[in-house]
């Protein structure tokens, strides 16, 4: 019996996606095998030692110490793209909200007062104060060209924009799904200068933080949006809005209010709803929920954002066994000198590395003795070994 532990709450549809007879999922339990939670912080919490798994329903992953967790050999899942039709409307809602100053409009028609009559009067009178631009015939520019920066920029074209996209680091996959009149640049200075609007859909590190800073900014076209629907800390808010209080920057929609922003009549914060709806929050549950059972149950390891992908299809072997370790020389030949020398036959073998961490999977004939599995793990660099029962 698998134990599973919650920290949020995690929707039904991806809970129902663990076997009842197999696993006992609670939000309070003792030496859980996995964890699934949302946005509670884990940098604080002390770990069970019993731990194999984490799996975060959504993408980012700031709440979590990965470092951590790969130095004791747990592979950290997460749900990409689960949430990026959410993101992307968001995104496109926030482009109208801006462009047609749908905010200070809607606050000026709710503190009108007077007859209907008068209130006519004074909205003929006063509907000029709110004059907007289309998108249509736009530039809009994508930082990031992910699940999320790509159905955005192809939703774009379809308004009648121009969109150009800065992404370095973009996967095959999402190349072949943007449209092919999204046209490439080569920095996001470049990204800034060109466009009227422009979306970041990157993950907050050290070469992300505050991308979008004065020096930037001053390179920008006169009058950009900014958006940021990606992490607090992506843009400097001191920078964003001296550049807006100096007409550089039109308007800043952000989904992270801070003291600093929410005052401010030219930008709009949103209370992180990004992934806020009941499509997301499912698809999140349901994908994390399958990449943590498959883990569980068969070692493959899809979409973790500290380990390599690992997928061994089952074959006659009834055993398995997953090491994780440091990617250094000779491991391979030490864990199967350890298997070998248990008179043990290995049936099927795939090894994975991905930066300093890497994976080996053993399908093996017979079961693996605990001391063989206390041999492997003292084996410097070794960082966790565990043996699955296939059937």
């Amino acid at each position: 019996m698998y134990k599973i532990l919650t920290l949020n709450n995690i929707c039904v549809a991806g809970l129902e996606r663990f076997p009842r007879d197999k696993y006992e999922i609670a939000s309070e339990i003792s030496k859980p095998d996995a964890i699934l939670l949302r946005s509670y912080n884990m940098h604080d919490y002390a770990a069970p030692s019993s731990l194999k798994a984490i799996g975060r329903a959504g993408a980012g992953v700031n709440n979590i110490p990965v470092a951590e967790y790969t130095q004791r050999g747990i592979p950290v899942f997460n749900a990409p793209g689960a949430n990026s039709n959410a993101v992307k409307e968001l995104v496109l809602a926030a482009m109208l909200l801006s462009a047609r100053n749908i905010g200070p409009a809607w606050e000026f028609a709710r503190s009108l007062n007077g007859s209907d009559e008068e209130i006519d009067k004074i909205v003929e009178a006063k509907k000029k104060d709110f004059v907007g631009i289309e998108l249509s015939g736009r530039t809009l520019g994508v930082v990031g060209l992910g699940a999320i920066g790509v159905k955005v920029a192809n939703a774009a074209l379809a308004l009648g924009m121009k969109v150009i996209g800065y992404d370095p680091h973009i996967t095959v996959t999402n190349a072949w799904q943007l449209h092919s009149d999204v046209k490439g640049t080569a920095s996001m200075s470049e990204v800034l200068a060109s466009s009227d609007f422009v979306t970041v859909h990157v993950p907050l590190v050290d070469a992300t933080r505050n991308i979008i800073d004065a020096k930037r900014l001053a390179k920008a076209r006169p009058g950009i949006t900014i958006l940021n629907f990606a992490r607090p800390g992506i843009a400097d808010e001191e920078a964003v809005l001296a550049a807006i209080n100096s007409g550089k920057v039109r308007s800043y929609i952000c989904d992270f209010p801070t003291n600093l922003l929410k005052d401010c009549s030219r930008v709009i914060t949103l209370p992180h709803l990004g992934a806020s709806t009941e499509e997301a929050e499912e698809n999140c549950a349901v994908m994390v929920a399958e990449q943590v059972r498959d883990f569980l149950e068969l070692g493959t390891i899809r979409n973790s954002v500290n380990f390599p992908d690992m997928h061994l299809p089952e074959g006659d072997a009834a055993h398995r066994m997953l090491v994780s370790n440091a990617n250094v020389p000779h491991m391979i030949e030490r864990i199967s000198a350890a298997v070998a020398n248990a008179n043990i036959n290995i049936v099927d073998m795939l090894n994975r590395s991905r930066g300093e961490v890497a994976c080996t999977m053993l399908d093996l004939q017979s079961p693996v003795p605990q001391s063989v599995l206390e041999e492997i793990s003292a084996i410097k660099g070794v960082l966790n070994v565990r043996e699955l029962k296939l059937r």
